[in-house]
């Protein structure tokens, strides 16, 4: 058996606008200025008080804590406004059940938002049963910590390293792919550039949501 883990957000799902401007609140409502919005989605992935606080350089821990508060308030109001739906990229939907109807792969996530936002999106888009492990910033270290992948890969029944694939759109996710010792595919769609994935040795790069299932099966072709 495999194992396939998906990041989230700028991988499955284009959550970019709901962050910024969820980022953006939480600053304003402390009377600080916002990041600049390629700023903010550099640090996409990363679990919140981490991602505040490379945001934030030097700042005491109750200040980022401020943020991070007023984040997860303006996240969750912004959520339920249809502006700010979080779409799925093309072809997400299809690779996914596509690969969770095969006998010879487990799906799993791995993804710096809290279970609460991963439940719902599962929810909304009615691929919750195909998961087999669901790891969130809720009780493990942010990436690039390979914990995370430490425990999918136990939970998936203790598939070994080398029989796995870890998603996603940024640097984050390669260097905690790296740190598992799984391979790392980089998706060209998200919030990190492809150099930036290539540079930090990435196994292989999608530039397609259909490209996907043809990439993994080159990576774990020998396992």
């Amino acid at each position: 058996m495999k194992l396939v883990i998906f990041d989230c957000d700028g991988t499955i799902v284009d959550s970019q606008h709901l962050i910024v401007a969820a980022m953006t609140a939480g600053f304003e409502a402390q009377g600080l200025v916002a990041p600049e919005r390629a700023r903010i989605l550099s640090i996409v992935g990363l679990s919140l008080p981490l991602a505040v606080a490379e945001l934030m350089p030097g700042a005491a821990t109750d200040a980022v804590q401020r943020v991070s508060d007023g984040y997860k308030a303006a996240f969750g109001t912004l959520r339920r406004d249809p502006a700010h739906h979080e779409p799925m990229f093309e072809g997400l939907a299809d690779t996914i059940g596509t690969l969770a109807a095969r006998g010879d792969v487990l799906l799993g996530i791995a993804t710096g938002k809290s279970r609460r936002g991963v439940d719902a999106l599962l929810e909304r888009t009615g691929l919750g049963d195909h998961f087999v492990t669901i790891q969130t910033a809720d009780g493990n270290p942010s990436k690039p910590s390979p914990v995370m992948l430490h425990k999918a890969l136990a939970e998936a029944g203790g598939i070994a390293p080398e029989r796995a694939v870890m998603i996603g759109d940024t640097t984050f996710d390669i260097d905690m792919a790296l740190a598992a010792r799984v391979k790392a595919l980089g998706v060209a769609w998200g919030y990190h550039p492809v150099a930036a994935l290539e540079s930090r040795g990435a196994h292989a790069i999608a530039y397609a949501g259909g490209d996907l299932v043809d990439h993994i099966d080159r990576l774990l072709h020998d396992t």
